[in-house]
């Protein structure tokens, strides 16, 4: 089994860390908060008392930072980047979601050192990420994807080669610029038919198994109460906050500019959550933005 080294370890990273330690791996994991370090530490894991700490001597290093500019600057442009203390022949996977711009600009700036970088963004939610069957879209070469695939299958389910550097990120951000469509959606009919009377548990239903269903009724109902297990029946706590949404949306239309893509829906959705963002809700689920509707 391998040296990983483990740096980010929030409500999505905590998790994978765990799932890796439960793998087999030696887990050395870091992150600014030593209570989520003390986590992965009573699974299994050992504390890292920096990133450098956590990155030497990996085979791998995992990383689930905030935004493009953390990864740079933890690894190329900061004042002392982790690429000085990596050892030769590692591969470091980044699972943030980030620009593809910078995914690859990383990935240059690692092969000039004989490092590689590869970029594998997830989907799944915090649910997936405990259960350890998160969806990988992976920007790697086809030999970086095959060292890659057996640490990703301890923390995920459906490993996508989605093809070279920077590539998961582009898939990442078709994916969740997709997921805010529906989720909108789904929230819009919701509440129209409970305005007009219906039962959301019934509409749900009925829809799940008619041409409206989709992947919010199926698994993340955004209603109170319909579903249990999901951050709608937990006061919106917990799960993908709107915040990193709309940080998400920001990223899928900056690429749709670039490749002169016409994004009207994914422009709509991200208005609706900057609107909800506003509003005060930033740190609730994503799927809270029912409540926006409710609340005109």
């Amino acid at each position: 089994m391998a040296t990983i080294g483990f740096i980010g370890l929030g409500n999505m990273g905590g998790p994978m860390a765990i799932n890796l330690v439960k793998g087999g791996h030696s887990v050395k994991a870091f992150d600014l908060s030593d209570e989520a370090i003390q986590r992965v530490v009573s699974e299994g894991g050992s504390a890292a008392a920096s990133a450098k700490e956590a990155v030497m001597d990996a085979d791998f290093v995992v990383s689930m930072l905030p935004a493009g500019k953390h990864v740079q600057g933890l690894f190329v442009t900061g004042d002392d980047p982790l690429f000085e203390y990596v050892k030769d022949g590692a591969l470091i996977i980044d699972s943030s979601t980030i620009d593809a711009a910078t995914a690859r600009q990383v990935a240059d700036a690692a092969q000039a050192r004989g490092i590689s970088f590869i970029d594998a963004p997830v989907s799944g939610g915090v649910g997936g990420a405990v259960a350890g069957t998160l969806a990988f879209m992976v920007g790697a070469s086809d030999a970086e994807f095959a060292k890659a695939k057996p640490v990703l299958d301890c923390m995920g389910k459906n490993i996508f080669h989605a093809g070279a550097h920077g590539a998961g990120q582009v898939a990442k951000a078709c994916n969740n610029m997709l997921l805010a469509i529906l989720m909108t959606g789904t929230s819009e009919a919701l509440n129209m038919g409970m305005k007009n009377g219906l039962d959301p548990a019934v509409l749900s239903e009925i829809m799940k198994q008619s041409s409206g269903n989709n992947w919010a009724l199926q698994v993340y109902n955004p209603v109170p109460g319909v579903m249990d297990g999901v951050p709608s029946s937990n006061d919106y706590q917990g799960g993908f906050q709107v915040d990193l949404m709309f940080k998400d949306l920001g990223l899928a239309m900056e690429m749709s500019q670039q490749s002169a893509s016409p994004v009207p829906m994914g422009s709509q959705a991200r208005a609706l959550f900057n609107l909800h963002k506003v509003n005060g809700n930033g740190g609730l689920d994503f799927s809270s933005v029912l409540k926006l509707y409710q609340d005109q």
